[in-house]
């Protein structure tokens, strides 16, 4: 709208005013908010090789409330943990288990997180399905025979940390 004869500068005036008001209202709703979301959702490090199954855990941890940083290899998942400490490192990835294993722990130190992050390898062959194997220095190896038992550990790993801003 531009002034002319008919509006004049104070419709403008009105209308500046009208809109600096609710523009102000706008960032004290936002100032508020953040300032009272202390605890956001935990971040979750998802490391897959496979784009669709990465996508596709993404989704449904997402849909779960975590945060989700995804990763598609051990070099990407460092650069990720550098940026943003996850609050746990989920790996899944080609590879003997024993290479697997050395790769998820070379992701939580080199990527300069702490032991007190848990690492779950899981999909991994050599346990059956539905175990939970502990291996020590908080890793996990799973090889969940659904979605909701995998679910379950990250849940309960969770509980036991503190999460990260």
């Amino acid at each position: 709208m531009r002034p002319n004869a008919q509006t004049g500068s104070s419709a403008w005036a009105r209308l500046a005013s009208v809109t600096q008001a609710l523009l102000l209202r706008i960032s004290e709703q936002k100032s508020v908010l953040a300032t009272t979301d202390d605890k956001l959702p935990p971040v979750i490090l998802v490391v897959e090789d496979v784009h669709e199954t990465r996508d596709g855990i993404e989704t449904l941890l997402t849909a779960d409330g975590y945060r989700v940083a995804p990763a598609r290899d051990e070099r990407d998942a460092i650069e990720s943990a550098r940026r943003k400490r996850p609050d746990l490192i989920l790996v899944s990835l080609a590879g003997s288990a024993n290479d697997v294993v050395v790769s998820a722990r070379n992701i939580r130190q080199r990527g300069g997180v702490e032991e007190c992050v848990p690492v779950v390898v899981f999909s991994i062959e050599g346990i059956d399905e539905g175990e939970e194997v502990e291996t020590g220095e908080n890793v996990y190896l799973t090889r969940p025979d659904n979605f909701n038992q995998l679910r379950r550990l990250i849940a309960r790993l969770l509980n036991k940390v503190p999460i990260a801003a």
